[in-house]
């Protein structure tokens, strides 16, 4: 594959068949909306996220009145959204052009027109605290009287506390990472989640006292073993804290009472791991249990410890909470059905509870399960193959997901379902570093990052070709984020099992990233390394794709986002640059905005841009069927 400039362009369209083009396009387009979240106190007002607009922005439904209200309007988007207890306000978070970074901003619920496209407010928007000051979001939380806000710069972690709308007091600072978790029903307790004992990877608990941010109660599990604060009771003056700990090998469940500093760990009996909020009065939890790559829901008594099982189809929760009305309501889809929002009745009657405008969103294929013997245990990967696809080996997309502490599931997914109208079959694989798994398979790339990681997705590629699912000489390893630094990882070490590469906003020059990426992320890379670039360099060396740049053979398309805090450009452009010194075949799309994209248009922009770069890189073999570049 020769290429003469290594900017790439979306192609005007992918496939010479009309209906095939648009039913690709459509399940981008379609509107979709997240779980919409209430106001405690007045739970007819609610809001929730959707890209009817074609961009992701924040939306505000009057369950009463039957109205929908878009509340954002910005270039880029907005991700992130809360309403106060009495839903008279929405408070969203702006930055700036997708840079995570900037501060919160508030307007009323039921306010004439849109906010602002400027980032900082605009029409309807205001300051939401005064006194704090910008960063990246490190947790909020909002009462009657008191609102907390966490903010991290590269000075570490501010948690500040408003009382009455008089200008934010800080509570809690300190250099280590932290965030603000919760805040008690009763608003005389905040939680704070640190990292104080020097790893963010698997953070203590704080308990302080809103009177006097005197410490009310500590827990630290020890060296390795995380907890996290879901959140406090929601009865008045009850200090109960429900908490995520990870002692027995994966994340399960205990009740901490901080008054007293007691605790009672829950035994639920069931494989996976489990999270959990309160029903409203108290007595019950709403268990969501994760085991495979799919979910389960339930109800847990905490009296009896009775567990009823919620009669649900199976596939993936996106979220789900309970209404004061004992009612449960839930995202859900699976590979094959796209997202549909639910409601199960406390008798057990399920409905939809909302429906998108416009068409739904063409259905997709069903993902099987694999389980391949890997170096540390079996791998678990999940398969999808068109449909009308002839038989034998065909072209495959090994897709490696981002995080790394995340996990791919038997969920809906436009643009795994445009690779497959393409002609790939495309493998998921929950490497070692997973969630879902344990802790000891999360935990396990620790000191040795990407580099372990690889090793399963090269058990998984010898088992798919073993089993004539792929064929070897059109294989493609693809991710986004540390999916896209994996992918250009195995392109350096793994040069012979890959015809191409694509690699979305990746970290490309580990050294240069952790200079210039948020602290935040800095402070993983610690946890995660065993130290800095400065104590451990030997081991950012071994880790990063620069240092593997000359072994890399096949083709390699690179999407970068300009003002990306995450993995930011200068790292990639170095790497960039060492390709072309080397005269390797590449190109890079460039896009303005940071760590991927709330714009729907780009995305299908970008999802075209890559599919149209494997096609011709692997044009030289042969491309897949029913597919030409016009």
């Amino acid at each position: 594959m020769t290429i003469s400039h290594p900017t790439a362009a979306a192609p005007e369209r992918l496939f010479a068949d009309d209906e095939t083009e648009r039913r690709w396009r459509a399940r981008f387009t379609a509107a979709r909306m997240s779980l919409p979240a209430w106001a405690d106190d007045a739970p007819h007002r609610n809001l929730y996220l959707s890209n009817a607009s074609g961009v992701w922005e924040v939306y505000a439904w009057d369950r009463t009145a039957g109205t929908h209200r878009r509340v954002t309007d910005r270039p880029n988007g907005t991700s992130r959204a809360v309403i106060t207890r009495d839903g008279t306000e929405i408070w969203w978070f702006a930055d700036t052009d997708g840079d995570e970074f900037g501060g919160w901003v508030r307007e009323p619920f039921d306010a004439d027109g849109t906010g602002g496209t400027d980032g900082s407010g605009g029409t309807g928007a205001t300051e939401a605290v005064t006194g704090t000051h910008p960063g990246y979001p490190a947790g909020v939380a909002l009462g009657n009287r008191m609102v907390g806000i966490g903010v991290s710069t590269d000075d570490g972690t501010t948690v500040f506390l408003s009382r009455d709308g008089a200008e934010a007091e800080v509570l809690y600072t300190h250099a280590n990472d932290a965030g603000l978790a919760g805040l008690s029903e009763d608003e005389t307790l905040v939680a704070i989640a640190h990292s104080e004992h020097g790893d963010n990877r698997h953070p203590a608990l704080r308990v302080l006292s809103t009177v006097d941010g005197s410490v009310v109660a500590e827990k630290w599990d020890g060296a390795g073993l995380g907890l996290d604060a879901l959140d406090f009771s929601p009865v008045f003056g009850d200090p109960r804290l429900l908490v995520l700990h990870e002692r027995r090998g994966r994340e399960e469940l205990l009740i901490w009472d901080v008054t007293a500093d007691s605790e009672v760990e829950l035994t639920i009996d069931l494989p996976g791991e489990v999270a959990a909020e309160w029903y409203p009065d108290g007595t019950a939890l709403l268990i969501s249990h994760t085991h495979e790559a799919r979910n389960t829901l339930h109800r847990y008594h905490l009296d009896s410890g009775e567990l009823t099982t919620l009669d649900i189809p199976p596939g993936t929760i996106g979220s789900a909470g309970v209404r004061p009305d004992g009612s449960v309501e839930y995202s859900w889809s699976n590979a094959a059905e796209p997202t549909v929002i639910r409601s199960l009745a406390a008798d057990g009657a399920e409905s939809v509870l909302l429906t998108p405008p416009g068409d739904r969103a063409p259905a997709s294929e069903p993902m099987t399960d694999a389980f391949v013997a890997g170096p540390a245990g079996d791998v678990h990967a999940l398969v999808a193959r068109p449909s009308d696809a002839p038989d034998g080996p065909l072209p495959t997309v090994f897709a490696l997901h981002g995080g790394p502490h995340a996990a791919d599931e038997d969920r809906f997914s436009a643009y795994r379902a445009a690779w497959l109208e393409a002609g790939f079959a495309v493998v998921h694989v929950n490497y070692r570093g997973s969630t879902g798994y344990g802790s000891a398979w999360r935990d396990a790339i620790e000191g040795r990052p990407g580099l372990t990681e690889l090793a399963d997705v090269a058990a998984v590629h010898d088992w798919a070709v073993a089993t004539g699912l792929a064929d070897p000489d059109r294989c493609v390893v693809n991710g986004a984020s540390w999916g896209g630094y994996l992918a250009l990882l195995a392109l350096g070490i793994q040069p012979a099992r890959w015809a191409a590469g694509v690699a979305g906003v990746p970290v490309a020059d580990y050294l240069a990233a952790y200079a210039d990426e948020m602290e935040p992320l800095r402070a993983f890379d610690r946890a995660l390394f065993g130290g800095s670039p400065e104590e451990v360099p030997d081991r950012y060396v071994e880790c990063s794709p620069l240092t593997y740049v000359e072994q890399v053979a096949a083709p390699v398309l690179v999407l970068a986002g300009e003002n990306d805090p995450r993995c930011p450009i200068r790292q990639i452009d170095n790497y960039l640059d060492r390709l072309a010194e080397l005269g390797r075949p590449y190109e890079v799309y460039r896009y303005e905005a940071g760590h991927g994209s709330l714009v729907v248009a780009e995305t299908i922009k970008q999802t075209a841009v890559e599919i149209d770069f494997t096609l011709r890189a692997l044009g030289a073999l042969r491309a897949a069927p029913a597919v030409r570049r016009t």
